[in-house]
């Protein structure tokens, strides 16, 4: 079920608690002859995502309207027919409703927003679908208050660029309540204001970005659904911005939720959609993370032909990088990154030689400290597969130095996994390694 932020926002504009909603509706029931017994933990359901049935969702419309004084439909709170799919044919202006709603349920931490778990099958894919096909969005100017202008869209770039900075050096926990915080302060108003269809394609564009670092906080910060739920509002504002680079970087970040989740056909089908769909918009940059995720993914289902199908063509993507070349979105794409992700496809396909080549390699590349990170969580996983405990109690200990003073739950995971890696191998050269990782660990977020 989709969390409903729609009906939490109304229900916030009217000052109604979850009992007082409750009460109304079961008094405006009786008003037409109907025995409703409703409490507050039924909002609580419907705010997860569960849909009232019969007159209910009318009668919610009813109570609310009277409270602010205007009359509210259905799709207002969220409760339109069910079933229904907004496509990119639907005007722009629902959209920013439902994303600034999530936004702001976001930045008040309610837990039915942040706690959703995240969706799968159709669900999961339509986003991406949409994005792909027609039709695309032919004017996506507005009416409004306030005039947007150019200052105010390099203010929304030099935000994204800041916080993805932010997000690099201290993790995605610390970073997550600032670019929310953002996007409701400033970004918001703006979808809400005034602009041209040039200048709205813009801020659409420049609101994406910033709505897809939201996004990677979310991610490493363990909260998946509402991640996803970023990832798929930036796809949607990639579609109106029509960058179809933007909207194949989106998906690169779906791709490695997918494998995350553990969802390898899934990643495969969307990054060949990305592939497909951005077409010479791809720098070589993405298309080079592109292939390297699909390499792992494949490894993992173990076709081995087609993961090292897919590594030569990261390889060869990765050589026709030209950093002046790229957008700001794939600065992430830093040398040593298709090498890492090559050595964990290797690793899947037990090819133990090759994988510590790439990590070595990787490791060997100045990096920022969250990617080396990760990088010396690979090669002290390789290095204990092949029997070099010493080593890779070293190189852990590098590792546990590096992720000092970030707030993230993804690092807090790899670390973890590092440790139980060293506590199986039953040496005692990583037991220094292992003391290091659990006093990390004691430090709470």
């Amino acid at each position: 079920m989709e969390p409903n932020t729609l009906l939490d926002s109304v229900l916030d504009e009217a000052g109604v608690s979850h009992a007082g909603l409750a009460a109304h509706v079961n008094e405006a029931g009786r008003a037409r002859g109907m025995k409703l017994r409703y409490e507050h933990t039924a909002v609580a359901r419907w705010l997860k995502g569960q849909r009232p049935r019969g007159q209910v969702p009318d009668l919610i419309c009813e109570v609310l309207g009277e409270r602010l004084h205007r009359a509210l439909t259905l799709d207002d709170i969220g409760l339109g027919t069910p079933g229904s799919v907004r496509g990119p044919a639907t005007p722009l202006s629902g959209f920013v409703e439902r994303a600034t709603a999530l936004w702001r349920s976001d930045e008040q931490q309610r837990p039915h927003v942040v706690e959703a778990p995240a969706v799968t099958g159709t669900p999961a894919v339509i986003p991406v679908w949409e994005w792909e096909n027609p039709p695309e969005d032919s004017d996506v100017s507005r009416r409004g208050l306030t005039r947007v202008s150019m200052t105010d869209i390099e203010t929304l770039r030099a935000a994204r660029a800041h916080y993805e900075q932010m997000y690099r050096k201290a993790g995605g926990v610390a970073t997550r309540t600032r670019v929310v915080g953002f996007l409701n302060s400033e970004a918001a108003p703006l979808l809400r204001g005034a602009y041209a269809d040039d200048t709205g394609r813009q801020l659409h564009r420049a609101t994406g970005g910033l709505v897809a670092i939201a996004g990677i906080c979310a991610y490493d910060s363990n909260a998946h659904g509402l991640a996803q739920r970023y990832f798929h509002q930036a796809l949607r504002l990639a579609k109106a911005s029509g960058d179809r680079g933007l909207g194949a970087y989106v998906i690169a970040l779906l791709v490695n939720q997918s494998l995350f989740m553990k969802e390898y056909r899934q990643a495969v089908a969307f990054a060949e959609s990305a592939l497909r769909a951005a077409g010479s918009q791809i720098t070589p940059a993405l298309a080079a993370d592109l292939y390297a995720m699909q390499a792992k993914a494949y490894a993992r289902l173990g076709d081995g032909v087609g993961a090292l199908s897919c590594i030569r063509r990261a390889e060869t993507a990765a050589d026709r990088i030209r950093p002046g070349q790229e957008p700001d979105e794939t600065g992430y794409v830093q040398p040593g990154l298709v090498n890492i992700q090559v050595a964990e496809a290797l690793l899947s396909l037990g090819d133990l030689g090759g994988a510590r080549e790439h990590a070595t390699a990787a490791v060997g590349t100045p990096a920022h400290d969250r990617g080396r990170v990760h990088r010396l969580a690979m090669l002290t996983h390789i290095e204990l597969r092949q029997g070099e405990a010493d080593r890779a109690g070293a190189t852990a200990v590098e590792m546990t130095e590096r992720a000092r003073g970030m707030e993230s739950q993804r690092l807090r995971d790899r670390l973890r996994a590092v440790r139980e890696h060293l506590a199986a191998s039953g040496s005692a050269a990583t037991a220094e390694a292992a003391e290091l990782i659990d006093g990390a660990l004691r430090v709470p977020l």
